[in-house]
């Protein structure tokens, strides 16, 4: 069965299951629930633990279907963790967790938690993980999104016995943490915990927060692109700052950028030559946030502005790899401000006659 990371917590205090999974690339989201999960296997006496790295063509599963079927030698019960970093277990590895999974219910013995990275859609259609999901727990664990993060830092400081003001300066500082930390989740949660360490319980000044949280942003080329679909001009402006910062490939930051544009320009182009939104979408592998913003922008930008931006795209495309265009800037990084920044605005402008 599948089960959200926020039902963890209540599932857990009406008794252990003999099965479980967890995907995603949150690596903090990952481990405080792998945690929670071995908490809750000590609570009920699982004593022993055994731990198996699936790396390599030539791993040896059966060591750890043996694991599984093997009686403690020091405890009631065992904890067996399978963790399989590539996310692709093999035809050996799928025959396997399907055999694993399918004995689990039955096993008094054994506790299988098995850890996998964020899945694509195959993955999550094939026979082994639905062996696993079928036969225990599944939970996905999704990054916390950029729009989310303000009220995850509220939460995870009221757990502590913070919070932050109420009204304009509270908001303020959240935002303000949230951009210091953006993209990246372990850094937001070392913030977090400094603040506690720094002042006690009870509510934190903005001057507080100010002056301890650092900038820790890990800015993402594909979260920019993200940002500028969103029409968010200063947090474009600021991701672009901090990616030349970081050292960034300018390349990479275009790439990102320009398969955007080249995909709404496709998705337009389709429309309006009669064909619906949703099966274009479909057809370009447009879904989740994503298709939500292409819904959302293609019905209200002009053939034209996609035909310019994909032009402008091309220039810009030269430019990063160092070639000079005429009335464009010649620096890389000023070129994709100007193309972004662009994007951006068109992307924010409310449509005609709206309010």
């Amino acid at each position: 069965m599948q089960l959200s990371l926020a039902q963890l917590g209540a599932h857990l205090q009406r008794g252990l299951k003999p099965l479980y999974t967890l995907y995603g690339d949150e690596a903090l989201l990952v481990q405080e629930a792998a945690d929670a999960i071995r908490a809750a296997a000590r609570a009920e006496g699982v004593g022993e633990r055994s731990v198996f790295t699936v790396a390599g063509a030539h791993f040896d599963w059966s060591a750890v279907l043996a694991a599984g079927s093997e009686m403690s030698l020091f405890a009631d019960r065992q904890l067996i963790e399978v963790r399989i970093p590539s996310g692709k277990p093999g035809k050996e590895g799928s025959q396997a967790l399907q055999q694993l999974a399918e004995l689990a219910p039955g096993n008094d013995s054994a506790v299988t938690l098995v850890l996998l990275p964020r899945l694509d859609a195959a993955s999550t259609k094939s026979a082994w993980f639905a062996a696993l999901e079928g036969h225990g727990v599944a939970i996905r664990i999704d990054p916390v999104e950029r729009a989310q993060l303000p009220a995850w830092i509220a939460q995870r400081l009221q757990l502590q016995g913070q919070r932050v003001a109420n009204g304009e300066e509270g908001q303020r500082a959240l935002a303000f943490m949230a951009d210091r930390v953006e993209g990246n989740l372990l850094a937001a949660h070392q913030e977090i915990q400094k603040l506690g360490l720094l002042y006690p319980a009870g509510e934190l000044a903005w001057e507080q927060v100010e002056s301890a949280v650092l900038n820790v942003a890990r800015y993402d080329p594909f979260k920019l692109a993200e940002a500028v679909l969103d029409g968010q001009a200063a947090r474009v402006q600021r991701m672009l700052d901090g990616l030349e910062a970081e050292g960034e490939a300018p390349v990479l930051v275009h790439w990102a950028l320009a398969e955007d544009i080249r995909t709404l320009h496709r998705v337009k182009t389709a429309v309006q030559q009669g064909r619906p939104l949703p099966m274009v979408l479909r057809e370009q592998r447009v879904w989740g946030p994503r298709e939500k913003r292409f819904e959302r922008l293609v019905p209200r930008l002009r053939a034209e502005q996609v035909t310019g931006w994909l032009h402008d795209a091309h220039l810009v495309d030269g430019i990063v790899k160092g070639l000079r265009r005429p009335d464009w800037p010649a620096d890389p990084w000023q070129a994709l401000h100007r193309l972004a920044l662009s994007v951006t605005r068109a992307c924010a402008a409310r449509p005609a006659g709206s309010r």
